[in-house]
């Protein structure tokens, strides 16, 4: 797979991501966090960065950059939630002053989720559990026969697994449309249904 050397200079921090990730996933991946989160529906963004070397790595600007920054400046300004990395190489970043450095790697608790579970009005937490798909009723019944001391971890499990698919979710929801359309147009195409043979044609008299 190819990557991509990554160096956001402001907090020291260096790492090596795969050719196709986000700027803002790449952060976070590095410990990095921004003041706010982004909303895309209102089309709020506060992962503005500066590119300081490596900026035709990147994807093409999206619309929303176009509106929102200033194209001739330099160095260059992204949407970290905006630009992904299309190709390997180096790339040195500069973000904003007030950005939060936290240890790499920093990811959300199961507890964590389990709070965010909890605050979920009732007919959203029956929504979420059918959508992980976590546990069969039979399945649930043998596990607390056979292992009853390891209910609680395997309720952690399925917590952290909702907290896993509602972040993807979430991401999904906030990639720029250009990009969402293009995956849709590089999608093969579904092969066409061989044409069956009609049976009830009649057999020629000899």
């Amino acid at each position: 797979m190819a990557e991509t050397q990554l160096t956001f200079k402001r907090e020291e921090r260096e790492g090596v991501v795969p050719v196709g990730t986000y700027l803002s996933d790449a952060a976070a991946r590095l410990g990095i966090r921004f003041e706010e989160k982004c909303s895309p529906v209102e089309n709020i963004h506060h992962c503005k960065i500066s590119i300081i070397e490596g900026e035709k790595l990147l994807s093409h600007l999206t619309s929303v950059e176009s509106e929102q920054l200033s194209l001739d400046g330099r160095p260059v300004e992204r949407f970290g939630c905006q630009a992904k990395i299309e190709e390997p190489g180096e790339l040195v970043i500069m973000t904003p002053e007030g950005v939060t450095k936290e240890p790499a790697d920093a990811a959300p608790t199961a507890k964590e989720y389990a709070k965010e579970f909890a605050e979920l009005p009732l007919e959203k937490k029956i929504s979420e559990l059918v959508q992980l798909e976590a546990i069969t009723l039979g399945e649930t019944f043998s596990f607390i026969i056979n292992s009853p001391f390891l209910v609680f971890d395997k309720a952690m499990d399925v917590l952290a697994g909702f907290g896993l698919k509602k972040e993807e979710r979430e991401k999904t929801a906030a990639r720029p449309k250009e990009h969402v359309d293009e995956k849709a147009e590089t999608k093969p195409a579904e092969a066409p249904d061989e044409p069956k043979e009609d049976l009830d044609e009649p057999i020629p008299a000899e």
